[in-house]
């Protein structure tokens, strides 16, 4: 199964059968107090450069998210896509759960976006999925219901078939639904991790669709969380996460994927690892 999106200038193609697309997942207040008060000021200057520099990092898909409370996220959240797109080609994965600032994106956007997300609630699967389709979008699916996020791998595996089947109702093909199977710090609790992965597996096993995953939220309140982001995303690579999203300046976890796709068979002859270490040496170097 092939996800494609596009941006202005490039197109991006998921699959099992390819290299780990990765979404950069920078472009988000939360957490980045620099960011949120310039969103709130209304400059855009640092969404500029944070897309320029995860784009040289190796992301391929960048999310943008500019949720900040007291800001009119309908305006703002249209500026930032057209600032984005100035600034780069790629595909972009629009992140809100607002419905009117999601229809005002997606009326600004060139090419064709990826919508960050829809819950398989009723009700958010009827405000969302119609404006995916109406702009002929590809949308994330978050593997959970009115009942929360479960604890059981079927449960959650029954979340997500629900939104495929409520989007193809509406002629969203499922290429066009990319699953997030819900990551839960294992801090909290420590089967987690093992629940996320096996959620993967019967996802990949049963409706084949492609699968993102937010890995950070995997170790969130533990020490040395770029080794742990890191461990995690290779394993959830190898049972099915086709497009993780995260930070590709995070030089850990870029390796880490990049092995990934090596042991799988997905980089012939090492070729994009050569070329990353190779990049790291010239960096030192200089």
């Amino acid at each position: 199964m092939i996800t494609e999106l596009a941006g202005t200038g490039r197109t991006v193609r998921i699959s099992a059968d390819l290299p780990v697309v990765i979404i950069g997942e920078r472009i988000n207040p939360t957490g980045r107090k620099r960011l949120a008060a310039a969103l709130a000021a209304g400059d855009l200057s640092l969404l500029r450069s944070d897309a320029v520099q995860q784009v040289q990092a190796g992301a391929q898909i960048l999310d943008i998210n500019v949720g900040v409370p007291g800001t009119d996220e309908r305006a703002l959240l249209a500026a930032a896509v057209k600032e984005v797109q100035a600034a780069v080609d790629l595909p972009l994965c629009i992140d809100t759960a607002n419905a009117a600032a999601l229809d005002a994106a997606l009326a600004v956007y060139q090419g064709k976006a990826l919508v960050n997300s829809v819950t398989a609630e009723d009700a958010a699967l009827d405000r969302v999925l119609p404006i995916v389709k109406r702009y002929g979008a590809a949308v994330i699916g978050l593997a959970h219901d009115e009942r929360g996020i479960s604890t059981s791998p079927e449960q959650r595996l029954a979340a997500a078939r629900k939104i495929v089947a409520r989007a193809a109702a509406l002629d969203i093909s499922p290429e066009d639904v990319v699953i997030d199977p819900l990551a839960l710090t294992v801090g909290a609790d420590s089967a987690a991790g093992l629940v996320t992965l096996s959620t993967i597996q019967l996802v990949r096993q049963t409706l084949g669709n492609n699968i993102t995953l937010g890995a950070s939220n995997a170790s969130f309140g533990l020490p040395d969380r770029p080794t742990l982001n890191a461990t995690f995303l290779a394993m959830a690579v190898a049972v099915g996460v086709t497009c993780p999203i995260t930070n590709p300046l995070d030089a850990v976890a870029r390796k880490a994927l990049l092995a990934a796709d090596l042991f799988l068979g997905h980089d012939a002859y090492g070729g994009n690892w050569i070329r990353f270490y190779r990049a790291a040496m010239r960096g030192l170097q200089s």
